[in-house]
C-alpha cells in the first residue's frame, strides 16, 4: 500500500529559499533560508522528528497480543 507522507514545495525569492510542507501529521510548515541545504536540512530533520514521533505513538497503541511469538 502506497501513502503520501508529505508534500514539498521550495521557492527562490530575492535569494532567499522558501519551503512549505504539507502533511497529515503535522499540516502546513513554513522554511526559509538564504543556503539550499540548509533549507534542506531543516525540512529533513523536522520530518524525521514528526515521522519519528508518530510512528512511535503507533507502536506503543499496538496490541502487544498481536504478535505473541515476538514479546518475550
Amino acid at each position: 500500500m502506497e501513502e503520501v507522507l508529505y508534500n514539498i514545495e521550495i521557492h527562490r525569492n530575492e535569494g532567499n529559499y522558501m519551503g512549505k510542507i504539507y502533511s497529515d501529521i503535522d499540516g502546513v510548515k513554513e522554511f526559509e533560508n538564504n543556503r539550499i541545504d540548509r533549507l534542506l536540512r531543516d525540512i529533513i530533520v523536522d520530518m524525521q522528528l514528526a515521522l519519528d514521533d508518530e510512528f512511535s505513538t503507533r507502536m506503543t497503541t499496538v496490541d502487544l497480543t498481536e504478535f505473541p511469538d515476538e514479546v518475550k
